[in-house]
């Protein structure tokens, strides 16, 4: 159980959530929600002890797992020992076991030593090694990996290693934040069966819709400035949101409608003989003054991608025998693949395995070794980068409304100030500096210059890796209504299942196209 008793923080005026009292029980599974900068990873230190609050107390349980993000605090540790310091008590005992059997043997040392094996059996410590194994298995980190240190392995592995240190040892509560960010989608399988069998209190952040719908119980919604508490999962609590507030803005409107009807008796019949009927009108205005509604921080972009009159050929991408090498590290060896005219594709599989390369061949930013890639007639390629920096440099003095300019030089200003109204550049936010803006400013900001494009192909690598939920409902709606040719590479179910009418599967043993949704492509998967 997790208690948050009179929480309350604000950075400058803006103000996250103001005197929150919760209790966040345990055996249930809450999902923490709200927009990009609605506070929500702020209120995870804060429950963490990371943050201090503007004012309140949290109570938490003996034992935490907390999803770190401090990957260079433990570069030189073995991985199996990264993933057993999650449980402190153990990894401490062990610690101090190890150093007493390497000083003389004393009466007090033996005594301290048989107290150390009681904690190490308690927490199941002769288990640990293999209890580990098992975790990092489930998280697809391979198991040559185990015994070398942590810096040794790829970056995204240390953070699947972290993952796996926050879960181990039985924690009483687990508090996570974006725990999908780094795994493909078998591992996210994976971990939502091992959160839907854990039977501690879970909080945890995530922009993957379909892992929260899989996984949550409860719903804690960060919104008008308080912290309100929703049954079910994502897709529940934005039904039930919806018609709270709808029901608050009918009321408010009927409230409203009434008061007008007794204002207009009272005008009529204020100076007459009427007195006492005026006085019960007038006291039942003051009953029905609605109190002001306070405004929702959600707010959706508005994504469409309008092709270019030009249209282009049946055939829009040709591969033969495409092959692509780093040094001696075969990446994509002998790809045949052909990309029609209206085709929605989706790629999926393991980071590692050559998904970003592809895309980079396919849009013109990387060169393959061999064979032959071809673009058909009137292709009209628009691109967006899994590394934003590849063409938003942010050490560039320019603002967001400039680097829109710069893109498309001959539009008019008011068409750039509407692009970025509709992705919520609004107000002065349309002249934020580059370097002053977040991930997903940035991502948004790469969306307005593609909106703005001439284009009939869209190819996205990794999209909705710095969005909120709401901007990646938004992109998966927009490319859904594209009239042009999608290829979108992501571990996000939800925006794949949405998209994606064909599958391209990176797998270990080769690449495989797959004629289908991603539902139908797992269904055929998991019965074979």
């Amino acid at each position: 159980m997790i208690t948050l008793s009179k929480i309350s923080k604000k950075f400058g005026i803006k103000v996250l959530f103001e005197d929150v009292t919760l209790t966040f029980n345990e055996g249930n599974r809450y999902a923490l929600t709200g927009p990009n900068g609605a506070g929500k990873s702020t209120l995870l230190k804060i429950i963490m002890k990371m943050v201090e609050p503007d004012s309140g107390t949290v109570t938490l349980p003996n034992k935490v797992g907390i999803l770190r993000q401090n990957i260079e605090d433990y570069a030189d540790f073995p991985v199996l020992d990264c993933v057993i310091m999650g449980n402190t008590r153990l990894w401490d005992a062990l610690k101090e076991r190890d150093k007493l059997y390497e000083v003389e043997m004393t009466d007090e040392v033996g005594m301290r030593l048989g107290d150390l094996e009681g904690v190490i059996a308690e927490e199941d410590g002769y288990s640990a090694e293999s209890n580990a194994e098992v975790i990092l298995a489930g998280m697809g980190i391979p198991h040559e990996y185990f015994s070398m240190k942590m810096k040794e392995i790829p970056t995204d592995m240390q953070f699947r290693v972290l993952l796996c240190q926050a879960l181990f040892g039985d924690p009483q509560a687990l508090l996570l934040d974006e725990p999908t960010n780094h795994l493909d989608m078998e591992s996210i399988g994976w971990l939502e069966q091992f959160l839907f069998n854990y039977k501690g209190t879970l909080i945890v952040i995530s922009h993957d819709r379909h892992f929260l719908n899989s996984v949550a119980t409860h719903v804690a919604d960060i919104d008008y400035e308080t912290i309100i508490l929703y049954p079910g999962n994502y897709d529940e609590m934005v039904v039930t949101k919806t018609q709270v507030r709808d029901r608050a803005v009918n009321d408010a409107k009927s409230k409203e409608k009434k008061i007008a009807q007794l204002k207009d008796f009272v005008a009529k019949f204020g100076a007459g003989t009427r007195a006492s009927q005026v006085q019960s009108r007038m006291k039942e205005i003051e009953r029905l003054k609605p109190q002001e509604l306070k405004e929702s921080n959600i707010d959706r972009p508005y994504i469409r991608f309008i092709p270019t009159d030009k249209s282009p050929g049946q055939i829009i991408l040709k591969l033969e025998g495409v092959s692509k090498s780093y040094d001696d590290l075969k990446v994509i060896e002998k790809l045949n693949l052909e990309v029609m005219r209206g085709d929605k594709i989706g790629i999926i599989g393991p980071n590692g395995l050559g998904k970003t390369t592809l895309v980079k061949m396919l849009a013109k930013v990387l060169e393959h070794d061999r064979g032959k890639l071809e673009h058909g007639h009137n292709t009209q390629i628009s691109y967006f980068p899994q590394n934003h920096g590849d063409i938003v440099d942010k050490k560039e003095n320019i603002t967001a409304f400039d680097w829109l300019k710069n893109r498309r030089p001959n539009i008019y200003d008011q068409d750039i100030r509407s692009v970025l109204g509709k992705m919520l550049f609004g107000g002065d936010d349309a002249f934020k500096k580059l370097g002053a803006l977040s991930g997903g400013e940035t991502a948004r900001l790469i969306l307005a210059g593609m909106m703005l494009e001439d284009h009939n192909v869209l190819i996205l690598d990794e999209p909705n890796g710095h969005l909120d939920l709401e901007a990646v409902s938004a992109l998966g709606w927009g490319l859904n209504e594209y009239k042009g040719t999608v290829i979108v590479v992501s571990h996000d179910r939800d925006l794949i299942s949405h998209v994606a009418k064909k599958i391209i599967v990176f797998e270990d043993n080769g690449i495989t196209v797959y004629q289908g949704s991603l539902d139908e492509y797992l269904a055929k998967k998991s019965s074979s």
